[in-house]
């Protein structure tokens, strides 16, 4: 029996509200606050200058007919610019009381919406962020969702990427805070959970994806997240990682359509460099698309009844009701009907690369 995997320092549990979070530029608050912290000493600054040069036009009840002290015109302003206002220090001449109406004042409510300007934001911050996921939330439909943004699935995203699938159609999901940061930063949304959870892979809107890739790093986890995605879209074409070969026949009876055994690929690699250097360098820039690429297309009608050697230079296999038949494999013999053809061509540069 399969346990559920601990994912992360919350148990895998979604963090506090939404679990979406969406692309953006973000300034950290520390520096928020330090910026309007500033701004206020400015304006504070400003407002005790403006009374300290109209000295000669206030009535301090504790002075009488003396000038403002520098101190006591940075008790004005101060006292004046929060509001408190406690009477003791009054303009009295014509040309500071103009000076309070014109400056003082303006400057008051500009120290004031800066005094609340952190708890503006927040609100603020709140509903344009639950109006774009809602809006998110109407638009995506067709999009690849991403389990796991390690190695794996940053590798497997930089080929979506490479072959054409544009970052706003891809949703990462990650148990990791910092992990959706990272995938933010990127340009592309991400929803912060435990993955094997169904409310996280709703969020993720799975039941109207075209396509899930599980890249996760426990083959117990990986199975848990197959089956909880297919039980909420049964016709979703789903791509899982393992790491161990023995737990493919579980994920394909999970409900998993294609499965990369990572450790057998990379030992297999291995070897070849091993044994046969130019194999495996050819098969390592197939995989890391640097020269040499694998393209798919379906078999034209023209081509039909052809071998597929004479269909087009580079052809290597023909897909066929699920099988693999290499190009000069007898069982290829002509091109039928809903064949597909894969070929070997020069890697062009995709969108993360111009």
């Amino acid at each position: 029996m399969i346990e559920r995997a601990r994912s992360g320092p919350n148990g895998g549990r979604p963090l506090a509200g939404s679990p979406i979070s969406l692309p953006s530029h973000r300034t950290s608050p520390l520096r928020a606050v330090e910026a309007r912290a500033v701004f206020a000493v400015f304006l504070l600054v400003v407002a005790t200058v403006i009374v300290y040069l109209g000295r000669d036009g206030y009535r301090d009840a504790a002075h009488p007919g003396q000038p403002l002290t520098l101190l006591a015109a940075a008790y004005y302003a101060t006292v004046t610019m929060s509001t408190t206002g406690f009477g003791d220090i009054v303009p009295v001449s014509t040309a500071d009381r103009l000076a309070n109406i014109l400056v003082i004042t303006p400057l008051r409510v500009i120290f004031l919406i800066v005094l609340i300007g952190t708890t503006l934001e927040v609100l603020t911050e709140r509903t344009r962020l639950s109006w774009r996921i809602s809006r998110w939330r109407s638009k995506v439909t067709g999009h690849t969702v991403v389990v796991g943004y390690g190695t794996k699935g940053r590798a497997a995203l930089m080929t979506l990427r490479e072959t054409g699938t544009p970052a706003g159609s891809i949703v990462v999901v990650d148990y990791s805070a910092p992990a959706a940061d990272e995938a933010n930063r990127a340009g592309i949304v991400a929803v912060t959970g435990d993955a094997t959870r169904r409310d996280v892979l709703v969020s993720a809107q799975i039941d109207i994806a075209a396509r899930l890739v599980v890249a996760v790093g426990r083959d117990d986890t990986a199975v848990l997240i197959t089956l909880t995605a297919r039980q909420l879209s049964p016709r979703l074409p789903i791509t899982v990682a393992v790491r161990e070969s023995e737990n493919e026949p579980l994920l394909r009876q999970s409900g998993a359509n294609h499965v990369v055994v990572s450790s057998a690929a990379a030992g297999h690699l291995l070897g070849l460099s091993t044994v046969d250097p130019a194999v495996g360098m050819v098969m390592g820039q197939l995989l890391d698309r640097r020269g040499l690429d694998l393209t798919e297309r379906p078999c034209a009608s023209s081509e039909i009844g052809m071998a597929p050697s004479s269909v087009a230079p580079g052809v290597v296999a023909v897909l066929r009701a699920g099988r693999v038949l290499a190009a000069d494999d007898p069982r290829a013999g002509q091109l039928q009907d809903g064949d597909h053809l894969v070929l070997v061509a020069a890697a062009a540069p995709g969108p993360a690369h111009q």
